[in-house]
C-alpha cells in the first residue's frame, strides 16, 4: 500500500450497500469520492456500456431506490430524476478504465482494497462458522 491514502476505510465502507445479492456502490457516492459530477460518471459509463455487464453495473428499480432511500430517513439521495446506477466490485474496477483522472485511479485502488478486505473477513468468518 504505497499509495497516498486519500480516503479512510470507513468512508468507503459507509458507501457500500447489499442489493440483489451484490455488494455495490451508488453512482452518486462514487462520483463524490472521485470528485466528479454524477452526470459525468454516468455519461462515461453509457459511452462505454459494453464494459459493464449486469454483474458489474445495473440500474436500480424504482422500488429498490425507494427502499434504499428509506434506509436514510430524510434522504439526501432524493431529487434525482433518473434511476441510480450501482456498481459491484468488478464495476468499480472497470470504472478506472473510463475515468482516468489521478483522483479516480487512486480512489479506485482504495475501494478495491476495501472490497478485498471485506471478502477476506467474510472468508475468515465462514471458516469459524464451519468449525462450530
Amino acid at each position: 500500500m504505497s499509495t497516498k491514502l486519500l480516503l479512510s476505510q470507513q468512508q468507503i465502507l459507509d458507501k457500500i450497500y447489499f442489493i440483489r445479492g451484490f455488494k455495490v456502490m451508488i453512482d452518486r457516492d462514487l462520483a463524490e469520492l472521485y470528485q466528479v459530477e454524477t452526470k459525468q460518471l454516468k455519461r462515461q459509463v453509457r459511452r462505454n456500456i459494453e464494459r459493464f455487464p449486469e454483474d458489474f453495473m445495473f440500474e436500480l428499480s424504482k422500488e429498490e431506490w425507494n427502499n434504499l432511500r428509506c434506509q436514510f430517513g430524510t434522504s439526501n439521495l432524493g431529487g434525482t430524476r433518473y434511476a441510480p446506477m450501482v456498481f459491484t466490485e468488478q464495476g468499480v474496477a472497470m470504472l478506472s478504465s473510463v475515468l482516468s483522472s489521478p483522483r479516480a485511479i487512486q480512489t479506485n485502488i482504495h475501494i478495491i482494497w476495501v472490497f478485498s478486505k471485506m471478502r477476506e473477513l467474510l472468508s475468515e468468518h465462514q471458516d469459524l462458522l464451519s468449525k462450530i
